[in-house]
């Protein structure tokens, strides 16, 4: 570790800590799901006394970290402040689900390649959107039977920490799951198969789906995603729910940039870091951040000149620091043959640098046991991906991404976004009925601007005409994946 860095740990009292434990089990009928109880803001440890007079130097290191530390955290919040007044369950711009605190709203198809609200979407599942107050509104989270079906139910605290668990891979029971906050203490109504507890009181929840690209299975899985549902636990009566999802309404979306809204302000960031401060309790461990960080803040407050240190050093951080971790190849670690892929997903614990980064890059992973994220701007040349040239990518016979779920590779534009196409194809994997395999076994894609000729358009992802990016997901990984064994293939340049 850098001299530089030990000191920025030492001053928040950060050189050891210790990881807290991974939940790992799914909640059997009638328990509770809890997460490690955390001690309020602050907890008994002083900051700075009030009054000691701080450098202008001293108070851009502390916020330097702060903007790192907090940036996932301002953004999240940002998203539940964008939806928190909405009337009902409708569809931002007409394609991006959102709803009020205490329920879900659905999509019915694959997310549109117009959407611009989050980074890196995919088009393998459908999905669902929520932000709840677990505290103030606990809710029910309705899960119909799926049978054999993929499907997952991200929940993810105020940090984007998965802590809630249900999906095909726990095997969990179709029924309804209570979902309270940290702080919430009344009484559960029978029938209630099972109880998660917030670590946080705002949390995130995003359904997926899985769907494949006929016609027939858009049509299977309809009363599927209308027994979807998420709404108030005092609305319990134990009986099945369902919502016409195509019926909800559209509510107006803000102007579009072509990039993913800008849902941090480094001008406005300390202002809001206070409401972190306050509504995320910190981790065990981090209660000299919160005292040292509310030390800053309250002596700015006080001095103008330290306010604007603040707000010049966000400003410098979000370009030095922050939009660097945009690029695939400042996220994660390196598994092979140009691609990158973080190996804690949602379980961030006290990684503040790849979440930041996945933050910054494609908001909102998965656990990753539920889904490993790999991702690359490069050849296999070390070249930068383009539509000016022409690749493929070979997966070897039986060496497509072993899962127990699905696989999918994705082409995003430079701002990790669908870069629209006469095809309509953004992705290519479990879900394409009509890829054909080489007389050898193996899966070659075809991944360059133009067709690469009638016979081969089954296997081509089509790519805009300049930078872009490749992003493979696995669902319900193998361990070939999870430990490191399986290598994606080289992205070769033909010309």
């Amino acid at each position: 570790m850098k001299k530089t860095s030990i000191i920025v740990l030492s001053i928040l009292g950060l050189t050891s800590c210790t990881q807290p434990a991974q939940q790992t089990h799914a909640p059997g009928p009638s328990t509770e799901q809890a997460a490690p109880r955390q001690p309020k803001p602050g907890g008994q440890i002083a900051g700075t006394p009030a009054g000691t007079v701080m450098t202008p130097e001293y108070v851009a290191t502390i916020a330097r970290f702060a903007y790192v530390w907090g940036w996932p955290l301002v953004n999240n919040l940002n998203r539940a402040l964008a939806v928190k007044d909405l009337p009902r369950p409708g569809r931002v711009g007409g394609v991006v689900p959102a709803s009020p605190p205490g329920y879900v709203s659905m999509l019915t198809d694959y997310i549109s390649a117009d959407e611009h609200f989050v980074t890196c979407p995919n088009q393998d599942t459908v999905y669902g959107a929520a932000f709840q107050h677990t505290d103030t509104i606990p809710v029910v989270i309705q899960v119909p039977d799926f049978g054999n079906r993929f499907y997952t139910y991200q929940i993810a605290d105020a940090r984007t920490n998965s802590f809630g668990k249900i999906g095909k891979q726990y095997g969990t029971k179709p029924g309804f799951y209570a979902l309270v906050g940290p702080n919430w203490k009344g009484a559960l109504p029978s029938g209630i198969t099972g109880v998660f507890r917030s670590p946080t009181d705002l949390v995130a929840t995003f359904p997926r789906v899985f769907q494949d690209d006929t016609p027939e299975d858009k049509a299977a899985i309809q009363p599927l995603l209308n027994q979807v549902m998420i709404y108030p636990l005092s609305e319990f009566d134990g009986k099945m729910k369902t919502t016409d999802w195509k019926s909800t309404p559209s509510f107006p979306a803000p102007p579009s940039t072509g990039a993913e809204t800008k849902w941090v302000i480094p001008e406005k960031f300390f202002d809001e870091l206070p409401t972190i401060l306050q509504q995320v309790p910190p981790m065990p461990g981090e209660e000299a951040i919160y005292a040292n960080l509310q030390s800053v803040l309250d002596a700015a407050e006080k001095d103008p000149r330290l306010k604007q240190v603040l707000i010049q050093t966000a400003v410098a951080t979000e370009k030095d620091i922050i939009s660097p971790l945009f690029e695939f190849h400042n996220n994660g670690r390196p598994v092979g043959n140009g691609w990158n892929s973080p190996s804690n997903g949602a379980n961030w614990g006290y990684d503040y640098l790849s979440r930041a980064a996945t933050a910054k890059s494609n908001m909102y992973d998965n656990a990753p046991q539920e889904t490993r994220y790999i991702y690359t701007d490069f050849d296999s040349t070390n070249q930068r991906l383009s539509g000016k040239h022409l690749y493929t990518v070979t997966f070897a016979a039986g060496q497509t991404p072993p899962v127990d779920g699905f696989w999918s590779l994705t082409l995003y534009n430079k701002e990790h976004l669908f870069s629209p196409n006469a095809l309509g194809r953004y992705s290519l994997g479990t879900k394409s009925k009509s890829m054909k395999l080489g007389p050898d076994g193996s899966l070659t894609l075809y991944v360059q601007n133009i067709s690469p000729g009638a016979d081969k358009e089954t296997n081509w992802l089509p790519a805009p005409k300049d930078d872009f990016s490749l992003y493979i997901r696995a669902y319900w990984p193998k361990a070939e994946i999870t430990e490191g064994r399986w290598i994606p293939p080289r992205i070769e340049r033909l010309k």
